[in-house]
């Protein structure tokens, strides 16, 4: 069984020259809805918990208006 030869000088296969090339896909500009901050910025874990927490008082306040309930 042959081994691959380790040439020093072949160009680069091709997984790694699109692997070096690639973009971050969160800075693609044609994602909707997608807000592009700067490098490194991130969004506060307070605004998930917000957000679940209206997000929750909405669904219990929409489901106090079905018929049936206790």
């Amino acid at each position: 069984m042959a081994t691959a030869p380790t040439n020093q000088t072949a160009p680069q296969t091709g997984a790694q020259a699109v692997i070096a090339s690639a973009i971050d896909p969160a800075r693609r500009p044609d994602v909707l809805l997608r807000v592009r901050r700067a490098e490194g910025h991130e969004v506060s874990a307070w605004w998930m918990v917000g957000a679940f927490v209206g997000v929750s008082a909405a669904v219990v306040s929409l489901l106090s208006w079905v018929p049936g309930g206790a």
